[in-house]
């Protein structure tokens, strides 16, 4: 749990730079998502495929595993984006799927969640071609510097199962940390295939 909590608290760093650069992102530990008691089965759910976002962003999700530094990559480009996690429809823990604002000069589907609303739908198509149905909870903008404070709330593979969509954005201070705020949006699973 230690080292859960100490990788949790790296997340603070996450999104760093995705902006029009190729930067990588921190997030906490692989998910324990499809490991439950003997006696008490867990939905594992199923591989995403794409996101369709509310106003018609849509990005490949290229499953990713944390480097050996802590970091997550994320696609370069926009047609993609990073899933690591959860897997949708799960019994617990936190899908992420994080991808650019920007990139080269050119908005992505990502910066969408700069304008997206709490009660809008996400979808998620998984590999199979079933489509799930995440409703927004709630939208945040937060700065890098907090983030690590929030972390566990946001990235935890305990607790409920939820969905985490993550860019950047805010002002642009360059260097290592980009942009200076995370766009974070929370759904929770309302549809099935």
């Amino acid at each position: 749990m230690k080292g859960f909590l100490v990788a949790v608290a790296a997340v603070a760093v996450l999104v760093s730079g995705c902006g029009s650069s190729a930067p990588e992102q921190k997030a906490a530990p692989a998910s324990q998502a499809g490991q439950g008691q003997a006696d008490q089965p867990v939905d594992v759910g199923k591989d995403p495929g794409v996101v369709m976002l509310p106003g018609g962003g849509v990005a490949k999700l290229v499953h990713q595993e944390l480097k050996d530094d802590g970091t997550l990559p994320i696609p370069e480009g926009l047609d993609e984006a990073a899933w690591w996690g959860a897997k949708v429809g799960a019994g617990k823990g936190a899908a992420l799927f994080s991808g650019h604002v920007n990139w080269k000069g050119k908005k992505g589907p990502f910066d969408e969640l700069w304008r997206i609303k709490a009660g809008q739908d996400v979808s998620v198509s998984d590999d199979a071609g079933g489509k799930w149905t995440y409703k927004i909870d709630a939208v945040e903008t937060v700065h890098k510097d907090k983030l690590a404070q929030r972390a566990e709330e946001f990235f935890s593979p305990d607790g409920p199962h939820r969905l985490v969509l993550v860019t950047c954005g805010g002002e642009y201070v360059g260097g290592s940390t980009g942009y200076e705020d995370n766009r974070i949006v929370t759904a929770s699973l309302v549809g099935r295939p």
